[in-house]
């Protein structure tokens, strides 16, 4: 590329692009979506799809995971569901075609996600000042974002701040059915016990993702959107945004937050 700074002519510079593909995710060889994103954890992306859109809910459902034999370029994924297993692929709430940064995506409406998915019921409890140190510990693992600056980050935390994961992506949805995906295949659903840190703003997509991992607290370096905010009050989330220079936004269930005690000084 050509780089311009003021005062001095331009000049080659040497730089690197986040790689942005499409994939196509199958089930037992129907296609089901189609996805922009980086090559990578493609297996998870698949899998996490598959549950934020409540079409598998346990680890014995699924049998394995594979590219497609005829596609050299790895762009086309099969799931592979146990004998048995048979899933209403007219609840899929997606469109077929999905963009990298699409937000809403074709939701066929937020009744329909919250028929899918129960409000969050547990009562965990999570320190504020563990919360305010999310975004940096986020961003310290986002090496690809580090040397491209073009990448969404999803981070998953357990309740003392402990980074468990970390998942990078062209579109943030993506970055979070990583994580999800992972989760998964690891046992670890449901993710009741865990934060799950955005790196841009969350979006309503975010928070059903979220929810449909049962993760009860989500954490976003910038803003949420007007439906996100509304999504999460109604399914018992907790989301805090615009966290940064030790202070935050609480946009719903700030009851599960431990605030520091202060002393009221006496004049």
């Amino acid at each position: 590329m050509w780089r311009w700074e003021k005062g001095g002519p331009p000049r080659r510079w040497p730089d690197e692009l986040a790689r942005e593909e499409p994939l196509e995710i199958r089930v037992d060889d129907r296609p089901v979506a189609v996805t922009m994103r980086t090559p990578g954890h493609d297996e998870e992306l698949a899998i996490g799809f598959l549950v934020s859109e409540g079409l598998i809910q346990r680890r014995e459902q699924v049998v394995n995971t594979s590219p497609h034999p005829r596609n050299a370029d790895r762009n086309v994924i099969g799931v592979f569901l146990a004998d048995g297993v048979k899933i209403d692929f007219q609840h899929l709430t997606r469109h077929t075609f999905v963009s990298s940064s699409c937000g809403l995506c074709g939701k066929a409406s937020i009744e329909s996600v919250r028929r899918h998915f129960p409000a969050i019921r547990g009562k965990i409890r999570v320190k504020a000042e563990t919360l305010l140190a999310l975004p940096d510990a986020l961003r310290g693992a986002q090496t690809t974002f580090a040397r491209t600056g073009g990448l969404h980050a999803a981070g998953l935390f357990d309740l003392d701040g402990n980074l468990l994961l970390v998942r990078e992506d062209v579109g943030r949805h993506n970055a979070v059915d990583k994580v999800l995906g992972r989760g998964f295949l690891d046992g670890r659903l449901p993710l009741d016990r865990h934060i799950l840190v955005v790196s841009g703003r969350a979006s309503f997509e975010i928070m059903q993702k979220a929810l449909a991992g049962r993760l009860p607290v989500v954490v976003a370096v910038s803003a949420p959107s007007s439906l996100a905010v509304e999504f999460a009050q109604a399914s018992r989330q907790t989301l805090a945004g615009f966290i940064r220079d030790e202070r935050m936004n609480i946009y719903a269930g700030h009851k599960r937050i431990i605030f520091p005690k202060h002393r009221t000084a006496v004049h």
